[in-house]
């Protein structure tokens, strides 16, 4: 019965290079949520102040925004397999420097060039190479649906590294390995993770790759598609800084300031909102069939910021996890919908460009809005990130909808 479902026949749908593209974002997923958990620790461990470590995670960010927009950019023209390799040798290039060095000048150039998560989240050039990849081999009807499955894999994969990351440490300091040392291994072990990236993107075939290279001269990689991909991203960098906002760890923050909850019940919260994010992400693809993709997008963000915005109205805490969890129940099903229509409307062979791109976009959207957060915390307006956040992005959905309403993916048409 569950293989009859449509979202189960999209998964069934997937060729050799198909799977391995899921594989390939199922171990990146699990190295960048193994390392996530250690990383500050091992730097704080190798003896870095912390305004070291915020500088070195700031270059972090700032250095993986640049490379990934030089590689998704030129993927198109020089080729989607190649800079997928480029992108795994830049995981072993900083997880070898991470791991047996403790200067900081070397560690700030591998943070830089280098490819390494400090969050788990998805970092590099990957994410946007990959689903134009995937795009090109899969039949426009189960784009979405695949897309769903990808996102909830790498999800359940960094559960997974993050929980295997502190295990390992732990059972290693136990067994009488120094915390230094424990924290070494978990990093050569991103390296080796790493390599077996570039393994695998070996195996891949060039059936991912445009059927015709392009021939823009542009920068961005991006010339048909560039007013389109233009207005997306201006439209992505206005959701992603709403939504830096009320990242997890400030809502958790509030939770317990506001009614002293203690971290394991923050945790527990947290546990069953991504589940539910996760989960619905598959959804997602059966109302875009019904209702279409930019539909969709807005029709499931719009009460999610309504709910977002009732957080901090409620007066006891099961009610403000309620209304968390019923956000985040239909939070996250505009991500699978949102990449399936970027790499759908613009020009075959600029997807990986245009995925780039407006995924840069998202980036640099919500670099600064953890500081306005801070500030607003700081002065004791404990509720104002979450009307904050809920109104712009309310703003960004009507844009959204009132911009690209007429614009269809094929599969629409």
């Amino acid at each position: 019965m569950i293989l009859q479902l449509p979202e189960a026949q999209a998964l069934r749908s997937l060729t050799h290079d198909g799977r391995l593209l899921f594989s390939t974002r199922s171990i990146r997923l699990f190295a960048f949520g193994l390392v996530s958990v250690i990383l500050v620790l091992y730097l704080t461990q190798v003896g870095f102040s912390d305004s070291q470590v915020g500088v070195l995670l700031s270059l972090t960010l700032a250095g993986d925004a640049a490379i990934s927009l030089w590689i998704t950019t030129r993927a198109d023209r020089i080729g989607r397999r190649r800079m997928l390799i480029v992108g795994g040798v830049l995981m072993i290039v900083a997880g070898v420097a991470f791991a047996f060095s403790g200067n900081f000048i070397i560690l700030t150039l591998a943070a830089i060039i280098g490819t390494i998560s400090p969050s788990g989240n998805e970092v590099g050039p990957f994410l946007s190479i990959e689903q134009a990849g995937l795009s090109q081999i899969i039949p426009d009807n189960q784009r979405t649906a695949v897309f769903a499955w990808y996102n909830l894999s790498g999800s359940v994969a960094t559960a997974l590294g993050a929980l295997v990351g502190g295990g390992l440490a732990q059972l290693l300091q136990s067994s009488g390995v120094s915390v230094l040392i424990s924290y070494r291994v978990i990093l050569v072990l991103y390296a080796l993770l790493g390599a077996l990236l570039v393994v695998i993107f070996n195996r891949v075939t060039t059936v991912i790759e445009t059927p015709q290279k392009p021939t823009t001269t542009s920068r961005l990689g991006i010339d048909k598609s560039r007013g389109i991909v233009l207005r997306l991203s201006a439209l992505f960098a206005l959701d992603a800084f709403a939504g830096g906002l009320i990242v997890q760890s400030l809502v958790a923050y509030w939770f317990f300031t506001k009614f002293g909850v203690d971290t394991a019940v923050i945790g527990a919260i947290f546990f069953g909102a991504n589940i539910f994010a996760g989960l619905s992400a598959l959804a997602a693809a059966r109302m875009a069939a019904r209702f279409g993709l930019i539909n969709t997008m807005v029709y499931t963000h719009v009460p999610s910021n309504i709910l977002l915005i009732l957080v901090p109205l409620m007066p006891t805490l099961p009610l403000a996890i309620i209304m968390l969890l019923l956000r985040f129940s239909i939070s996250q099903m505009d991500v699978p919908t949102r990449q399936s229509y970027v790499v759908a409307v613009v020009s075959p062979d600029e997807r990986a460009a245009a995925a780039g791109v407006t995924g840069i976009a998202r980036t640099v959207g919500a670099m600064f809005s953890p500081l306005i957060t801070g500030s607003l915390l700081g002065a004791g307006l404990l509720s104002i990130p979450f009307f904050l956040a809920g109104g712009l992005k309310l703003i960004y959905d009507y844009s959204l909808y009132r911009s690209f309403k007429t614009i269809k993916p094929p599969e629409e048409k």
